[in-house]
């Protein structure tokens, strides 16, 4: 569901406050409301953040609900489920008023999606492309519902 009218810069994106607690992308300078997680969606990243830990990713580098700026016709910053991060990134995010990935900083070495099944076409046709431009070397679409 979009929620602005008028077309939004990054910067206006990154000053908006509803005083809510909702949840936004910013897509093509549209403000996206983003729908609760699924208790299933939740738990899926749950699990991949204990299995990484598990396999020596330190907690530091990895982030849940941090957001990327990638490139988009217009202004466009993306919310993924999980990503892990370059120890450079880790570094640039360290202390940061807000947990936004932008474009003077390292891309992450992975970013994943749970598959929503409102944000399925978001997930598999624009994100992809989206992390693909902003040089993020892997990118996993996670579907708990696919019967692919």
């Amino acid at each position: 569901m979009s929620v602005t009218t008028q077309k939004m810069t990054l910067q206006a994106y990154l000053d908006y406050d509803d005083g809510t607690d909702t949840r936004y992308e910013l897509v093509n300078g549209e403000l996206v409301e983003m729908p609760p997680e699924s208790e299933l969606n939740r738990r899926i990243a749950s699990f991949l953040f204990a299995y990484f830990l598990q396999q020596g990713i330190p907690a530091y580098r990895l982030t849940m609900k941090t957001e990327i700026a990638v490139t988009g016709s217009r202004a466009t910053v993306r919310l993924p489920d999980l990503m892990i991060l370059s120890e450079e990134l880790a570094a640039a995010l360290e202390g940061a008023s807000r947990s936004t990935v932008m474009f003077d900083m390292p891309s992450p070495l992975l970013v994943v999606e749970v598959v929503s099944s409102k944000q399925e076409n978001q997930d598999y046709r624009y994100k992809r492309s989206e992390y693909a431009a902003r040089g993020i070397a892997e990118y996993w679409i996670v579907d708990p519902c696919s019967k692919r």
